[in-house]
């Protein structure tokens, strides 16, 4: 009951944080680090626990998302539908990819999921007829407030959460870690690794194609460069991943937080502080000082990387203990 206590603590004020926090900027930025809870516990659970890095997820991300657009703009049917239809059309572009592409391993794999991004943006690209193509899929938002959004974001990062944490519990888990761990000793006492596989590719596409659908029906505007973006989608999956923990249930979710208030903080000026600098001292060098500041977000990622790499190499999560210890000396020396 003790090791639940923390997650059960944590959802509490996840669900009270919409009422307490009523700006909707900050309620946006949560539902942002919510999506990126679910893709990175999709891309954690083929590539932290099964050992098969991948960047396939703009792939998957962008088949839930277009699931969810096409109900509405071709069928008229409400893009909430995409929920359940989203995941599933993702793993139907998964099953064939990994039937035919788990025969490779390690780079060869990884090189194999960058091409199935590429595949998938044009495929949205050229069909217009489908897509829109580079005009995109446009809907009407459903709600003006963002409190629905958010508890649907909330209830997806959940059902990604415990899905990782039931899965790596069970059987099929341990088969994954020894996958991950030695595939030709895991084939060697009777594991079927391409079956295996198989299962923990399907559910890694599923979270991340669920997290495509909302993003459709958040955002309402989707086009082929957004939503299979090999940088925004697949990189920062990636990152999420390592910056939190790979191969921890948890680290996606620390992870989505950090990478996402790294982002806003860049993107905005430390949420507006470079502006009124400029503001204050209207020169030229400091305004050109302000614009790369605003436009260093990804070589701020590159540095954070390198600094868990160097540092935490488990991530935020698998390396607490270690973390803990030396913000606790920290504070003994400063006192």
């Amino acid at each position: 009951m003790k090791e639940n206590a923390g997650p059960l603590i944590v959802l509490g004020i996840l669900l009270l944080f919409p009422w307490v926090i009523t700006d909707q900027y900050y309620q946006h930025l949560m539902i942002l680090v919510l999506m990126w809870v679910a893709i990175g516990s999709g891309w954690n659970l083929i590539a932290g626990y099964t050992g098969q890095v991948s960047f396939g997820d703009a792939a998957f991300f962008g088949t839930g998302a277009y699931a969810a657009g096409l109900l509405a703009f071709k069928l008229g049917i409400s893009a909430w539908w995409g929920l359940a239809l989203g995941g599933l059309m993702a793993v139907v572009i998964a099953f064939p990819f990994g039937w035919i592409c788990f025969r490779l391993r390690g780079a060869y794999f990884a090189l194999a999921t960058l091409a199935l991004n590429e595949v998938m943006r044009h495929i949205a690209t050229i069909w217009e007829s489908l897509t829109g193509g580079m005009v995109g899929i446009l809907l009407m938002q459903t709600f003006v407030s963002k409190i629905p959004y958010y508890y649907v974001a909330l209830v997806i990062a959940v059902i990604a959460v415990v899905t990782v944490q039931l899965v790596m519990q069970s059987r099929w888990g341990y088969y994954f870690v020894s996958i991950r761990e030695d595939q030709d000793t895991a084939e060697s006492i009777g594991i079927d690794t391409h079956y295996y596989k198989m299962i923990s590719l399907c559910l890694a596409a599923y979270l991340t194609g669920l997290a495509g659908s909302l993003y459709m029906n958040y955002m309402s505007f989707i086009d082929p460069h957004i939503v299979f973006s090999l940088h925004d989608i697949s990189i920062m999956a990636i990152l999420v991943g390592i910056v939190g923990g790979v191969g921890t249930v948890y680290g996606p979710a620390v992870g989505a937080f950090v990478m996402v208030t790294v982002s806003e903080l860049f993107r905005t000026g430390g949420f507006g502080l470079v502006d009124s600098v400029t503001k204050a001292i209207p020169y030229p060098a400091v305004m050109l000082a302000a614009k790369y500041i605003k436009e260093a977000h990804v070589f701020t990622f590159g540095v954070l990387v390198i600094l868990v790499i160097l540092f935490l190499p488990n991530g935020i999560v698998g390396d607490w203990p270690k973390l803990r210890r030396g913000l606790l000396f920290w504070r003994r020396q400063k006192a």
